[in-house]
């Protein structure tokens, strides 16, 4: 894997442009209750369910912090390489909308929980580049409501279930320098989150989604104004709201115009970024310290206890897939990328423990037919009907040379869709593969002696007509003879006077 990083640059007439990104992650912290109200978090369709009156912002109703979300919150800074702050402070962030019923945000300015980390990812897959990103800050936030706007005609509704759910807002700096490195960021982010167990970080259901600050800029000069694309909950959105936003900056500037600070939005369905609002500075908020809620101090002994329960990363067990079962990085990487598959991965190794072989032979199965399956069904991998300890049986079977590498595959497919065990069919249905010495040394005699021109053409210099005797072979044994044995006994019998 490369870690030499080419800053990629846009060739116009103009001249070489440079695209500069950062990422505001909002990632919604798994937790039973809300930052600071008891109102549930689980998620459900019907509106205004999930609600106490602190959540909408009943006259005195006071804050009360969710030990779990900071907990989880520190989890996710130690994850992400960040410093934890034994101070952090809650500020009210002013602003108006008609899903935040308080007029304010509860977040964090001044003094955020976490401060710094960095997340290193892979872009571009095989033979490409690892890079680091480093960030500014993770802070806890209060989420707003959800406005619904084609519910009845003219009118907008309010949902507030969701509002005062907690968020950490993971806050990058501007270091990518393409849409590329920017999908591959979200993608890292979100297999961390999930192996740490602070965010479910569905994207489809709006727990994990991504403010695109993107500004352009000629090659050497300085950085350039941004631009705000809000609330985007898919990495193919995100790559192509940057492809779109980026070109759209560069031509504007191109034929005299000024790029403006803008909050923007991005339509998926046509490609168009459209402008919500002039962007905000850090002073039109009028951040100021929340009255209600004192600061926040974290004993150094909670963070390591934190840190020591901390389960193995995705990078880690990269790195222990290669290390302890030969895999190559692709390979590692691939069975990293969804925690689940790591976990099936492991369990059929561990019923193969004594076969050096078997872990590079699983993570073929896993990759491609398991894949294939899982993506045919739609399903996760502990949804198919092969357990981890029917498929490490099926491995067997092929290391062992009891079936055929063809034949394995349908019998994968009928215990797909039976769950039957693999040895029993394969010794009902007669599927073991011929591996006796003798018996094929037997055949491959015959075979020479019935083909006598083609033996002599064989003697004669055609070496490629060894293929044909193996044929041969394997035709009497109506394909059940073990290939390597069988070129082995042809060899033996080409030989012989």
């Amino acid at each position: 894997m490369d870690t030499e990083v080419k800053v990629p640059l846009i060739e116009r007439e103009s001249g070489r442009w440079e695209v500069v990104i950062g990422l505001e992650v909002h990632a919604q912290v798994i937790s039973e209750s809300k930052l600071f109200s008891t109102a549930r978090t689980s998620f459900t369709v019907e509106p205004n369910v999930n609600i106490t009156l602190f959540d909408i912002a009943f006259p005195g109703m006071l804050p009360v912090l969710n030990e779990e979300c900071v907990r989880q919150a520190v989890r996710t800074g130690l994850g992400l390489n960040g410093q934890v702050n034994t101070k952090s402070v809650f500020d009210r962030k002013s602003y108006f909308y008609p899903d935040l019923p308080q007029g304010y945000q509860i977040s964090q300015f001044f003094h955020p929980i976490v401060s710094g980390g960095y997340l290193d990812m892979m872009v571009g897959g095989q033979g490409g580049y690892v890079k680091r990103v480093h960030l500014e800050r993770i802070h806890l936030e209060q989420d707003a409501g959800k406005s619904i706007h084609d519910l009845f005609p003219g009118k907008t509704a309010i949902d507030l279930n969701r509002a005062g759910v907690a968020l950490m807002e993971i806050v990058t700096r501007p270091e990518m320098r393409s849409a590329e490195e920017a999908a591959a960021f979200v993608k890292a982010l979100r297999l961390l989150l999930r192996y740490l167990g602070t965010c479910d970080a569905n994207m489809d259901q709006g727990s994990l989604r991504a403010d695109v600050n993107v500004s352009v800029r000629k090659e050497g000069e300085p950085l350039g104004t941004r631009v705000e694309l809000k609330n985007i909950n898919s990495i193919k959105f995100i790559s192509k709201a940057i492809e779109v936003e980026s070109l759209r900056q560069i031509e504007l500037i191109e034929s005299g115009g000024k790029v403006l600070q803008q909050t923007c939005t991005f339509d998926p369905n046509t490609c168009i970024v459209k402008p919500l609002r002039a962007k905000e500075d850090e002073i039109d908020y009028r951040y100021f310290p929340d009255p209600d809620i004192p600061p926040l101090y974290i004993e150094q002994s909670f963070i390591d206890a934190q840190r020591e329960c901390l389960p193995e990363l995705p990078l880690m067990r990269v790195d222990r897939y290669q290390k302890m079962y030969g895999l190559a990085p692709y390979e590692a990487h691939v069975l990293v990328e969804d925690k689940s598959v790591g976990d099936f991965f492991e369990e059929v190794v561990a019923e193969l423990r004594d076969k050096p072989q078997a872990p590079r032979e699983a993570a073929m199965w896993i990759i491609g037919e398991v894949f294939a399956a899982t993506s045919a069904l739609d399903v996760g991998v502990y949804d198919l009907n092969i357990t981890p300890g029917a498929l490490a049986e099926l491995v067997l079977c092929v290391i062992e040379g009891v079936i055929s590498r063809p034949t394995s595959k349908d019998v994968f497919a009928h215990m797909l869709k039976t769950g039957d065990a693999p040895r029993a069919f394969i010794e009902q249905k007669g599927l073991m593969q011929i591996s006796d010495e003798e018996t094929l040394l037997t055949w491959a005699r015959e075979v020479v002696q019935e083909h006598p021109k083609e033996v002599e053409a064989y003697r004669g210099g055609k070496g490629k007509l060894r293929g044909f005797f193996v044929g041969q072979v394997m035709r009497k044994s109506a394909g059940k003879a073990n290939p390597q044995v069988v070129a082995s006994a042809v060899n033996k019998a080409l030989s012989e006077d």
